[in-house]
């Protein structure tokens, strides 16, 4: 079942269209249907992923959210440990079937998982990047964004905007 609470902050006079999923739900895609890459790190990172949400929860699209609340940092950072790998395949899978994938850098975090995101589906044409002043690798994601012609903007802001752009563009 699609958690709509997360866009509880969306606007009153725009309707909910949106069907939003978190780690580890079972997503059923209906419409277009994005994945929210990128910093995560509980207590640096800005929840950038409810801010999205907010903003484009107006819109027929499936929206896939990896920030989970039940997230435990006790868990092992292994293949062997089952919540990880659940947490993990379910990255994995959702970025590789949505229609877009957005990504971004929170210049308070490392987000190494991230970057490796980012070489990972940087070549399948689904990614809008979004790295601001201050991320301590720019410049690598701005040479794999320009060689992989990912769009790549510098406010989150100007993220949501291509995202819109992307999830409402006729698809070829």
């Amino acid at each position: 079942m699609a958690n709509n609470t997360t866009a509880s902050a969306a606007s009153a006079s725009t309707a909910l269209k949106a069907r939003i999923y978190k780690a580890p739900e079972k997503a059923e895609i209906s419409g277009r249907s994005i994945f929210l890459a990128g910093s995560i790190e509980m207590g640096a990172a800005e929840d950038w992923q409810t801010v999205m949400t907010n903003r484009i929860a107006h819109l027929p699209i499936t929206i896939l959210n990896p920030r989970r609340p039940d997230w435990n940092n006790s868990w092992k950072q292994s293949a062997s440990d089952p919540q990880f790998r659940e947490q993990v395949e379910w990255e994995l899978d959702q970025q590789e079937r949505c229609d877009v994938i957005a990504m971004y850098f929170d210049p308070n975090t490392k987000a190494p998982i991230s970057l490796l995101e980012l070489g990972l589906f940087a070549q399948t044409g689904r990614m809008v990047v979004c790295c601001p002043d201050g991320f301590y690798r720019k410049g690598n994601v701005e040479l794999v964004c320009e060689r992989a012609k990912v769009p790549l903007v510098q406010n989150l802001d100007q993220l949501i905007d291509k995202v819109i752009e992307k999830l409402t563009e006729e698809k070829a």
